[in-house]
């Protein structure tokens, strides 16, 4: 369950550097970058897309403005990366069990 992004991988002209253009923004008008060195700590969708890229050991660093995705790469290849941002708002996968109503609003009600 969840709502996937749409994404298109797009090239850039720079050796090492792949962008990607969402169907949605994720960082409104603000401009995020981060890297193994400012590592992403907060809960924002941007935080947690940060933390699954630089996690990979592909990527040295993200940068996000508002439906544009920058990578620059740490390898020469982008394998997997796209998916990594399709699935950005996919919460139950395979293995992951689905809270029950009663548990759902017990959280809500806390």
């Amino acid at each position: 369950m969840g709502q996937l992004v749409t994404v298109i991988e797009k090239p850039s002209t720079r050796p090492g550097i792949v962008r990607y253009v969402l169907n949605r923004a994720l960082s409104g008008m603000g401009h995020e970058r981060f890297t193994l060195e400012t590592y992403p700590e907060g809960d924002r969708p941007v935080d947690e897309l940060g933390r699954r890229l630089l996690d990979t050991d592909q990527v040295a660093g993200v940068s996000i403005n508002g439906n544009v995705v920058t990578v620059e790469l740490a390898k020469s290849n982008s394998d997997g990366l796209k998916e990594i941002i399709v699935d950005l708002y996919t919460y139950y996968v395979p293995g992951v069990e689905i809270p029950s109503d009663e548990e759902l609003m017990a959280a809500v009600e806390s």
